[in-house]
């Protein structure tokens, strides 16, 4: 059976977030939808700070390598395909960092209006 092509929230093919360091729900560097990944990580970010700051003070410790579940650990400028629900906290805290709306899967437009992602956008500017 093929697999789906994945879009992403312009209406195009789904292209790779990062190989390095390799992200993804399936570490496959897309940050493609999954019936098991609940926590919908599809969302191509690229990290600043500001963020990883911000979710390291909600537990959510995205800095330090984790080497038995394979985590790097993360650096500002790294790109990484961010849990929608932490992305939104972000932004309600005036946290949020820039994302790639063509690594940003078209599912996400369920939970974020496509007008706050642009104004988050680097490929559009």
């Amino acid at each position: 059976m093929k697999e789906k092509i994945q879009l992403n929230v312009l209406g195009d093919k789904l292209i790779t977030c990062s190989k390095e360091p390799l992200t993804g729900y399936r570490r496959n560097g897309c940050c493609d939808a999954h019936d098991s990944d609940y926590g919908k990580h599809l969302i191509c970010a690229i990290l600043n700070e500001k963020f990883l700051e911000f979710q390291f003070s909600k537990g959510n410790d995205l800095i330090t390598p984790k080497k038995e579940i394979n985590f790097p650990g993360l650096k500002p400028q790294d790109r990484w395909c961010v849990c929608a629900e932490r992305w939104v906290e972000a932004y309600n805290q005036s946290c949020a960092t820039p994302i790639v709306l063509a690594a940003t899967h078209i599912d996400i437009l369920k939970i974020i209006d496509f007008k706050i992602l642009k104004k988050f956008a680097i490929d559009l500017n």
